[in-house]
């Protein structure tokens, strides 16, 4: 099934400080989604081989951060390039682990890739200031000097992209790395690092631990001494712990956490359009991303049209195993999502939704599920108020602009927020009222290297893309210079 022009990209082994660590204690099982089967047999990584990690990226700091900016942007070139030249191999691991459509993963691979390309390029350009002396015997400066070793716990959606979003920025800004990927789909992690080696990034700057003692290794990117920033993107109940273990040491914190998308179409949109970008928006990747529509709201005088055409197209997508010509929808992560739609569905069907299509387990069992299409949702349901992350849309009505704002609103989470309309005064009010960290007009589509990435409430903190993405990675240090001779 693998088919792969380059076999070598297939690493099992942990690596630590540039070379590949087999474990002796048990190993990690990894599963394909779309057919249960086990595919790989992983070294399943300890607390203590975590900290092993973290000791060899302490050693490996002084001399890459040091390293000239030009120098390092050099390597993440190469390896830039080896993951565009690899790009099919790599998609095709993904699917394998992850289940998505091999032409979305493929699309994350090169997504994946520009932050590293980005930032290559970002980190020739930071600057620390000249500041306006206040006597004339000193100067007054300021420069960025890297943090230090940086502890990255990524999860199973994006397991390319969301490593190299935090990776990219830290690796050129002089940092080193030690990444524990989920341990569902750590393959994609681990062929990362073997093009990182070809590449000629030096041994101990970037490192990867494959665990299934999740607690355990995060014990020691959260608490260890030598970890100076700690990135984090996964669910907010599991942030808030680990926020608080970063505490004890009072470590940086970036924290990408989870979402509860809104997404408006006002009367006055181009209806076809809100449509399309509905369904890339909710449906990417079986809905299993953060910044997945989850709450639909439609203009109560549009509702029937938009809803008519959003079950034509939901009809239209096909659902398969990832390597299958031309699917659209994947299967679900494991039989736990599964269940989860299951109890979605129930306690919404039990308050009075309908269903307009879907509605059930796949026909190719295991885990597949129907795309799902609901109507007559209500605020007490728990997929207005919980993040799906599933095949499930569910639409709601509303009246005015205000009604819908505050509806909007009404949550913990403040990630990303989608809204349709043609009015260009509604544009800009719109935009500046939703109380989320991204905000989209007339588009589902914003994802770029270019632009930061960030959450707003108990969606996150900080931000990853853009120049931002690279700030959190640098300590800015102010140097007052006495002594001058005038």
């Amino acid at each position: 099934m693998l088919k792969l022009k380059d076999p070598t990209l297939f690493r099992t082994e942990n690596y630590i400080n540039g070379e590949w660590k087999s474990t002796d204690h048990d190993q990690i099982e990894v599963i394909n989604p779309s057919t249960g089967d086990a595919i790989a047999k992983v070294s399943d990584g300890k607390k203590a081989d975590a900290a092993l990690a973290v000791g060899f990226a302490a050693k490996a700091f002084r001399n890459w951060s040091r390293m000239p900016a030009k120098e390092r942007a050099n390597l993440l070139r190469k390896w830039y390039e080896l993951i565009l030249e690899n790009a099919e191999d790599l998609g095709r691991l993904m699917t394998l682990e992850q289940g998505k459509p091999l032409a979305e993963a493929i699309g994350e691979i090169k997504y994946g890739a520009g932050f590293i390309e980005f930032y290559a390029e970002e980190c020739k350009r930071v600057m620390g200031d000249i500041i306006p002396t206040i006597a004339a015997d000193r100067r007054l400066m300021t420069y960025k000097q890297a943090i230090g070793v940086v502890g990255c716990i990524t999860p199973w959606n994006f397991p390319n992209a969301m490593i190299t979003r935090k990776a990219a920025p830290a690796l050129a800004a002089g940092c080193t790395v030690v990444i524990k990927p989920d341990p569902g789909t750590p393959l994609s992690a681990l062929a990362l690092c073997e093009l990182a080696e070809r590449a000629g990034i030096p041994a101990g700057v970037l490192n990867v631990v494959a665990g299934s003692d999740s607690q355990g290794i995060g014990e020691v990117l959260t608490q260890h001494k030598d970890v100076a920033k700690f990135t984090f993107t996964g669910s907010t109940a599991v942030g808030k712990i680990l926020m608080a273990q970063c505490a004890t040491t009072v470590k940086k914190v970036s924290l990408e956490l989870g979402g509860n998308a809104p997404f408006i179409v006002f009367d006055d949109a181009d209806i076809d359009e809100a449509v399309t970008h509905c369904v890339a928006t909710k449906f990417r990747n079986c809905g299993q991303t953060c910044v997945c529509t989850n709450r639909v709201y439609v203009q109560n005088t549009i509702a029937a049209n938009f809803t008519a055409k959003l079950k034509t197209a939901i009809t239209a997508m096909k659902v398969a195993d990832g390597f299958e010509d031309g699917a659209v929808i994947g299967p679900l992560i494991n039989r736990q999502a599964v269940e989860k739609m299951d109890t979605l569905l129930a306690d919404a069907l039990s308050k009075g939704a309908a269903i307009v299509i879907g509605g059930e387990r796949h026909e190719l069992g295991g885990c597949f599920y129907q795309p799902t299409l609901l109507t007559n949702i209500t605020d007490d349901m728990l997929l207005a108020n919980e993040e799906i992350f599933g095949p499930i849309a569910a639409v709601q009505t509303f009246a005015t602009e205000e009604e819908v704002v505050n509806k909007a609103n009404d949550t913990e989470f403040g990630l990303a927020a989608y809204f349709f309309t043609r009015d260009v005064g509604r544009v800009m009010r719109i935009s500046e009222n939703l109380e989320y960290g991204i905000v989209c007009s007339n588009s589902g589509v914003f994802s770029t290297e270019v632009a930061p990435f960030g959450g707003w409430k108990q969606s996150g903190i900080g931000s990853e893309g853009g120049k931002e993405g690279i700030a959190d990675f640098y300590e800015t240090k102010f140097h007052s210079m006495g002594g001058i001779n005038v």
